[in-house]
């Protein structure tokens, strides 16, 4: 199930989609530096924080999208819900949990601190970031996450409007 090329470094023994955990803390990190040098200087960075943040948007967007195909191709053998591939509800170990949600959290605060710091600036669209985190922790669980598996469909006796039916 694992993806050899989701395996950060050379390292074989490495956890699946420890890169994309990786990519969710760097993403973080250039924010929140970002995002922080804005608040305290924002003539100087205004424009480049707010490209970067819409750069992390987008990276955010084509994540959940990319999560939610995944999601909806495994949702035929798997029993998939929406908690367990967004927020890693019982799908994930509580590790790997921790580590994303808890860059989705920090990207979230520095978000609201630093739009509330310098409100009606190009701060504002920092909110917009938190969706790279939910992105990257949605693909996590779409491609890793661990899900029972979906019980086989019971045969459904003709009815209304299907082929079969003797009641006419």
């Amino acid at each position: 199930m694992s993806d050899p090329d989701d395996r950060d470094g050379p390292d074989a023994s490495a956890r699946p989609g420890e890169a994309i955990i990786w990519a969710s803390w760097a993403g973080t990190a250039v924010f929140a530096v970002a995002a922080v040098t804005a608040a305290i200087v924002p003539d100087a960075v205004a424009a480049p924080v707010a490209v970067l943040d819409g750069a992390l948007f987008l990276a955010g967007c084509a994540a959940f999208l990319a999560a939610y195909g995944r999601a909806v191709g495994r949702s035929r053998t798997d029993a998939v819900s929406v908690a367990g591939v967004y927020l890693l509800a019982g799908s994930a170990p509580r590790e790997v949990q921790i580590r994303l949600l808890g860059a989705l959290a920090v990207q979230v605060v520095v978000a609201v601190v630093t739009a509330s710091v310098r409100l009606y600036t190009s701060l504002a669209f920092g909110i917009l970031v938190p969706v790279y985190g939910l992105g990257l922790t949605g693909l996590w669980g779409a491609r890793h996450g661990s899900f029972s598996t979906r019980a086989p469909r019971a045969a459904r006796p003709p009815g209304p409007g299907r082929r079969g039916q003797a009641g006419r």
